[in-house]
């Protein structure tokens, strides 16, 4: 029964990583390096919607939420590192496949939720999932009468920044080239790359992708019968052929107009067209 109340705090994939069979076993200290897949996945304006709540309903919709969250990660061989308020920070150690099918099962199952949400009378919340795959240390910290397990590595970085950066896109899950090339069946998933991006505290650019099976079916359907037009755009905005660009954004808002992506390209090649209007012209 202790054993089983400490898994509850302390998974049992945590003591598998340091080679400890009870946790009683674990020092202050102990550490492994080892590959992985970070995910990370936050409430999107969690703050804004806490205002309106007494403290009760936010811990009520905080359970009622990570309750669903949870079972995505364990079936798919993750396990929780820790919850940050709304924020849950998951580990992958076997095939890059995993995190991502958790990713998109955790999309699949926010939808149902809401749609329960929307019964009850409640607004629908949204999320956003960062995945990155790398090295990582994987050990506790603390001190004397307290310690904590955690992770700790640029990998782990990286997948938080990926994170913040469903916002600026309007996407739900991004993950990085690094995940990417460590998919398995990388050609069953819906993935789009979106571009080369320097997130802070990183000198060297990381390619950013978007996986959207997880997004609403409508939605998901307009990105695979845009997704030519869409990456036409993209090797023509990079090839600073503005003004074609903005013609293919167009067609892909023609039959997508929900596209945030999309719509953030169209915005640039407009803005880049103005510029070199507005340059004076040679003699």
């Amino acid at each position: 029964q202790l054993n089983h109340a400490f898994s509850r705090f302390v998974p049992r994939q945590f003591l598998q990583c340091l080679n400890k069979q009870s946790i009683a076993d674990v020092k202050l200290g102990d550490q492994v390096q080892q590959e992985m897949s970070v995910l990370f996945a936050d409430i999107r304006d969690f703050t804004t919607l806490a205002e309106t709540m007494t403290p009760q309903h936010i811990f009520k919709l905080l359970n009622a939420y990570l309750s669903r969250m949870e079972p995505a990660i364990i079936e798919n061989q993750g396990f929780i590192d820790k919850y940050m308020g709304d924020g849950i920070m998951a580990l992958f150690s076997g095939a890059a496949d995993d995190a991502l099918n958790a990713g998109i099962s955790m999309l699949q199952r926010l939808t149902e939720y809401n749609q329960h949400r929307d019964k009850s009378g409640y607004k629908p919340i949204r999320i956003g999932i960062g995945i990155n795959t790398g090295s990582l240390m994987l050990g506790t910290v603390g001190g004397e009468h307290r310690m904590d397990s955690t992770v700790i590595s640029d990998a782990v970085n990286l997948a938080s920044r990926l994170e913040n950066l469903t916002k600026e896109y309007g996407v739900s899950l991004l993950i990085t080239h690094h995940t990417l090339a460590r998919l398995n069946y990388p050609t069953e998933y819906s993935i789009r790359f979106i571009e080369q991006v320097k997130v802070k505290g990183k000198s060297k650019a990381v390619a950013v992708f978007e996986a959207f099976d997880g997004d609403e079916p409508e939605m998901r359907q307009g990105k695979l019968a845009t997704l030519k037009l869409f990456e036409s755009g993209l090797w023509l905005y990079h090839k600073r052929a503005f003004g074609k660009a903005l013609q293919m954004f167009e067609a892909v808002l023609g039959m997508n107009p929900n596209d945030t992506v999309a719509q953030i390209y169209l915005q640039r090649c407009q803005s880049q067209k103005t510029k070199i209007l507005s340059l004076p012209s040679s003699k």
